[in-house]
């Protein structure tokens, strides 16, 4: 996709953010809140994000054509003293109007291009059992590590698993 600019975030994507995440929730997307999700708790949520990301503990991409938000990635980076050589995947959403066109594939291969320049040599990361990115993850390499059941409450009610991947890079 030749017009897509993938690009860290800062606060003033807060409202595309949030409006992403209401309505990922909306549509059953397993990223952590129960339908519905207000605005403002999903405000409240990338405020915290952003402001992690401020201080060099994250990095949240976000995928843009034209000026529309059309993804997002978190990468973490903040992990444990013993974990200096790892980072992690959280909040992989794509609006429902670009699914199917490349945008989660290109955010996984920038984010992944960020921990290789930040040092990392390994990325874990999971995803829901039902309706979860496990597919899409595995064809950019990630290896399936195993799986919890009954991990997780589903956005509107019901249980779902929960599939751990790791990939090593650099």
């Amino acid at each position: 996709m030749n017009d897509l600019v993938i690009r860290p975030l800062t606060a003033e994507a807060i409202g595309p953010l949030a409006a992403l995440l209401v309505d990922t929730v909306a549509g059953g997307g397993s990223v952590s809140f129960m339908h519905p999700l207000s605005i403002g708790d999903a405000r409240r949520f990338w405020e915290g994000s952003l402001a992690a990301a401020e201080t060099g503990r994250r990095v949240v991409l976000g995928a843009f054509v034209g000026t529309e938000l059309a993804g997002t990635l978190t990468l973490l980076l903040d992990c444990p003293p013993n974990q200096p050589h790892r980072a992690e995947f959280a909040k992989m959403m794509t609006a429902p109007a670009w699914r199917g066109h490349g945008i989660a594939t290109a955010l996984i291969a920038a984010a992944e291009a960020i921990a290789v320049a930040r040092g990392r040599t390994l990325i874990v990361l999971d995803t829901a059992s039902d309706g979860g990115a496990g597919p899409l993850y595995e064809r950019c390499g990630f290896v399936r590590a195993g799986e919890v059941p009954g991990y997780a409450l589903k956005p509107h009610g019901g249980l779902t698993g929960t599939l751990y991947y790791y990939k090593p890079i650099g």
